[in-house]
């Protein structure tokens, strides 16, 4: 099978450069010598007219055929490549509605993506808000603390001041007493 495929190709090869040499300019230039030597020959009587047009047609219509032959195995093989061509370009188009089909997925889950952000925005926001509620609670507590730390210093510099009154009366009343104990001892005695 190896050596059928590997002579089917050579024969392909041939096929392909005759076509293609007989669609040249040198193959019109050949052409046209040969029929002008053919139509010189009888008129300089190498040989005679009827035979030459015998010879002539003969050949002609042999080439016509193999021609035929060789531009139809040229047409199959562009056929094949047309179908070929045909089969990768559905294949492609499947791929590409594949694409569209990834494309629109991938569409929505960046919407829902998109969607999802907003609210995580809103949620943040709403931590803000609260953390701002949170830090002037905290300022007003501060305030407040700071208030009754203010009037408890004031209270304790007040008590302090009125405990120290206290102590001079109480000083005093202690001298008094131990004045009037003085004065006391010395009357009884």
């Amino acid at each position: 099978m190896k050596k059928y495929n590997e002579k089917t190709e050579v024969l392909e090869k041939i096929a392909d450069k005759i076509t293609s040499w007989i669609g040249s300019i040198q193959s019109l230039i050949v052409h046209t010598l040969l029929f002008i030597t053919s139509f010189v020959l009888p008129m300089l009587d190498i040989v005679n007219f009827d035979k030459m047009l015998l010879i002539l047609t003969t050949v002609l219509s042999l080439e016509a055929i193999y021609l035929a032959i060789f531009i139809q195995m040229s047409v199959n093989k562009s056929h094949e490549k047309i179908e070929d061509i045909q089969e990768d370009i559905e294949e492609i188009s499947e791929d590409i509605e594949d694409i569209q089909e990834d494309i629109e997925e991938i569409s929505e889950d960046i919407e829902e993506i998109s969607e999802d952000i907003e609210e995580i925005n809103e949620d943040i926001e709403d931590i803000q808000e609260d953390i701002e509620e949170i830090n002037e609670e905290e300022d007003e507590e501060d305030h407040n603390e700071r208030a009754k730390n203010v009037m408890l210093k004031s209270n304790v510099s007040s008590n302090k001041n009125e405990i120290k009154a206290l102590k001079d009366i109480i000083s005093q009343l202690q001298n008094e007493i131990d004045q009037l104990k003085k004065d006391d001892k010395e009357t009884e005695e």
